[in-house]
């Protein structure tokens, strides 16, 4: 059953020393995220997008981070058809070894698997490239004509600096204010 317009999750508590596996299922809401640990997240993409490739998924996004007391490692995977729990499950399973042999994370952590959600989360240059002509939301550190929260249309994406129009006006955002960006679903 596919699932393409809602974010699916597998959660999987990994503790490493005891080798004991707890499957739970997972319902979240986006948070917005310490950017840390993007050292963790690069090898692991690097590990994980052979593999996820050869299933014939994208890659979409690899986050690492901490949240409370727990950590979390969460791979998000898409495909043109959209993604379902199987999916997601069928990831979690080719990945598994891997991470245990690799060993990149040395503390205990939870493994979720995941779409990208109806409103995809915007961090990566390719990630902004893709929407381009498309509406996104844009949540800014600090305001920028005394507003911090945005919605137009992505005209041209620099790793610097993007372009935004609202109504006929184009806002120049600095790529550095942004604390999150998303796709707008337009449903109705």
């Amino acid at each position: 059953m596919q699932f393409p317009n809602f974010r699916c999750i597998i959660k999987i508590q990994l503790i490493l020393k005891l080798k004991e596996w707890e499957i739970f299922p997972l319902f979240t809401c986006e948070k917005e995220r310490n950017v840390t640990n993007h050292n963790i997240e690069s090898k692991m993409e690097n590990l994980l997008t052979p593999i996820i490739q050869k299933l014939e998924y994208e890659l979409y996004d690899v986050q690492y981070v901490k949240e409370g007391k727990d950590y979390y490692l969460r791979i998000t995977i898409d495909k043109p058809a959209g993604i379902s729990i199987e999916d997601c499950e069928k990831v979690n399973h080719a990945i598994d070894e891997i991470l245990d042999e690799e060993d990149l994370i040395n503390t205990s952590y939870f493994l979720e698997v995941s779409s990208p959600g109806i409103e995809r989360v915007l961090r990566k240059q390719r990630h902004f490239e893709k929407q381009i002509g498309n509406e996104i939301y844009i949540k800014l550190f600090k305001p920028l004509e005394k507003q911090k929260e945005i919605k137009g249309i992505l005209k041209s994406y620099q790793k610097d600096e993007l372009e935004l129009q609202i109504d006929t006006k184009i806002w120049k955002i600095d790529t550095k204010n942004i604390a999150i960006a998303k796709t707008v679903a337009n449903i109705f």
